[in-house]
């Protein structure tokens, strides 16, 4: 007999809740048994659910995605936890996949996508969005020395495509201000005093 794979969401948009149920039980492979709005609600039901996948938001109410996941991979190692989030930061997906998730995949995700994402799952290999598998690969080949943070990089990183602050605010969902603190602490970290030299000493030293 062909069991099928029991999944749980945590999300807290009612309407992308009930999509992905329905995207998940739309397969011969894959049944929800739990739609979540926040991570202590899965947490308390794992067991009892006999739940062996979750689809799980980052930015919950109360207790986040991320420690969610840590807690969960911590407790029951055999479950596997797809984070899937429109968040492309790179600080978030290290720490989620620190924290044990088996794979990131993001909210512009299509059906097709989220699926093949489990199956990929059951199959032993770690599903990632295109975009975020390439910002993985390239944090190796980055100077691990870089005295910028995570999102720092992001900034100058899109500094460097030629991106406006409206435009970075838009793209990392941070506010203008939070644009300008962070391109101040930039040129503080690395001793410049404008764009074009950021961007020149960030590139030769593999920052970027």
């Amino acid at each position: 007999m062909n069991f099928k794979k029991r999944v749980a969401i945590v999300e807290d948009d009612k309407i992308l809740l009930e999509s992905y149920t329905h995207i998940v039980n739309s397969s011969d492979k894959f049944i929800v048994v739990g739609s979540y709005s926040n991570a202590e609600d899965v947490l308390n039901e794992v067991v009892r659910k006999k739940i062996e996948i979750i689809l799980m938001d980052i930015e919950l109410p109360d207790l986040n995605g991320v420690k969610a996941t840590g807690i969960i991979k911590e407790k029951y190692p055999h479950i596997e936890v797809i984070i899937v989030t429109i968040y492309e930061d790179d600080e978030l997906v290290f720490n989620a996949l620190k924290a044990g998730a088996s794979g990131y995949i993001t909210k512009s995700a299509n059906y097709l996508e989220l699926l093949s994402a489990l199956e990929e799952i059951g199959r032993g290999g770690a599903p990632m969005s295109t975009k975020i598998a390439k910002m993985v690969i390239q944090n190796f080949h980055l100077n691990a020395s870089s005295p910028l943070t995570g999102r720092e990089k992001e900034v100058l990183q899109l500094m460097a495509e030629g991106n406006t602050y409206t435009q970075i605010s838009d793209k990392l969902f941070i506010s203008r201000e939070t644009v300008r603190s962070h391109i101040r602490n930039i040129y503080s970290k690395l001793q410049v005093s404008c764009k074009s030299e950021a961007i020149k000493i960030a590139t030769h030293n593999k920052y970027i």
